[in-house]
C-alpha cells in the first residue's frame, strides 16, 4: 500500500524554529478557515504547526492537501473531548494514520452523541414553552455543525428567542434541556488513538474554566489510570509555576511535552514556541530538529 504523501515527510527544523502545536479553525469552534490559518503560518515564517479541531480526526488528509499546496508544515493532528472522574479533559493527539481507524469512529459516535444531546434538548426547550416547533430549520442547522460548535450555537438560538431571561434562569434551562458535550472516557479515547498511531496529550492541564486542573497529585492518579504519552507545559493561560511542575513531572518520568496557543481566531494569533524545546515529542513523530549551535 502506498503511504500518503505528508507535509512533514523529511522535515528538518532548525532548533529555534517557531511551532505552535495547537489551533482551530472552522471545522470545530474556531474562526480562522484553514486555507486563510495556514496561510498566515507560513507568511510568519512558522516552520511547523497543528492543526487540532476538536473531534474531527477525519479531516486531517484534506488539511494535508492544504499545507502541501502551501509548503507548509502541519502536524496531523486533532484535540479530542473526554472526561475523567465526570469532569471535563481535552487530548491532542498527534500522528494517527489517515485512513479509517478507530479514531475516526470515535469521532463519528461522538457526533451522532452529540446530535441526539441537541435534539432532545431543542425538543424540552419546545415543550417547555421557549422555542417553536417551526424553529425546526434552525435545529438541523445546528446538527449539520461541528459537535464541538453545536451547545454553543443552540445556546445562542435559545438566547435569542427568550432575551428577558436572567443568567441564572438561562443556565437552569441549558441544565435541566440536557445541553452539554458529547464527550468519550479519557481511557476509552486514548486506547482508540494509540491504535490508530497517535501520541497522546494531555492538552491545557493547567486550565480551570471548566476542566481539570491538574496539580501533582491529580497527574499521578491520571498517569495512574491512563497511559498517556506526555502533557501539553506551555500554554497561553499557564501560570510559571505550572509550567516548571509539568516539566519536572515529564522529566521525572520520560513523558513527551508539547506546546500550543490555542488560537481560535486572528485577533489571539499563533505563538513562536521554540521546536528545540519540543525535540523528543517531534522526534517521535518523524521530525528531525538540528542540535543547538554554540554562540
Amino acid at each position: 500500500m502506498v503511504m500518503p504523501k505528508l507535509s512533514t515527510t523529511n522535515l528538518v527544523l532548525a532548533a529555534d524554529a517557531a511551532i505552535d502545536l495547537q489551533l482551530h479553525t472552522t471545522a470545530s469552534d474556531g474562526q480562522w478557515e484553514a486555507a486563510e490559518l495556514i496561510g498566515y503560518l507560513k507568511h510568519e515564517g512558522f516552520g511547523l504547526a497543528a492543526i487540532t479541531d476538536h473531534d474531527r480526526p477525519e479531516i486531517a488528509q484534506s488539511l494535508q492537501e492544504l499545507a502541501l499546496a502551501e509548503a507548509m508544515p502541519l502536524l496531523v493532528a486533532a484535540e479530542m473531548s473526554c472526561v475523567w472522574r465526570e469532569q471535563m479533559v481535552d487530548v491532542l493527539c498527534f500522528g494517527f494514520t489517515l485512513e479509517p481507524n478507530p479514531l475516526t469512529t470515535l469521532a463519528a459516535d461522538l457526533q451522532q452523541r452529540q446530535q441526539t444531546i441537541i435534539t432532545n434538548a431543542y425538543a424540552y426547550c419546545c415543550g417547555a414553552g421557549f422555542l417553536a416547533a417551526e424553529m425546526q430549520p434552525q435545529r438541523d442547522a445546528i446538527l449539520s455543525q461541528p459537535s464541538a460548535s453545536q451547545p454553543h450555537a443552540f445556546a445562542a438560538l435559545v438566547k435569542q428567542h427568550n432575551p428577558d431571561l436572567a443568567p441564572a434562569q438561562f443556565s437552569q434551562l441549558m441544565q435541566a434541556a440536557g445541553c452539554d458535550f458529547a464527550t468519550t472516557p479519557i481511557a476509552t479515547l486514548v486506547a482508540a488513538a494509540q491504535q490508530s498511531g497517535a501520541l497522546c496529550i494531555l492538552a491545557h492541564p493547567g486550565r480551570d474554566d471548566g476542566f481539570v486542573c491538574f496539580d501533582q497529585a491529580l497527574l499521578e492518579q491520571l498517569w495512574a489510570e491512563v497511559p498517556l504519552d506526555g502533557l501539553e507545559v506551555e500554554y497561553p493561560l499557564h501560570t510559571p509555576e505550572q509550567i516548571a511542575l509539568y516539566r519536572t513531572f515529564a522529566a521525572q518520568r520520560s513523558l513527551l511535552t508539547s506546546a500550543g496557543s490555542d488560537s481560535h481566531r486572528p485577533s489571539k494569533p499563533p505563538i513562536r514556541y521554540r521546536a528545540g524545546d519540543y525535540r523528543a515529542l517531534l522526534g517521535r513523530l518523524g521530525i528531525v530538529v538540528a542540535e543547538e549551535q554554540p554562540a
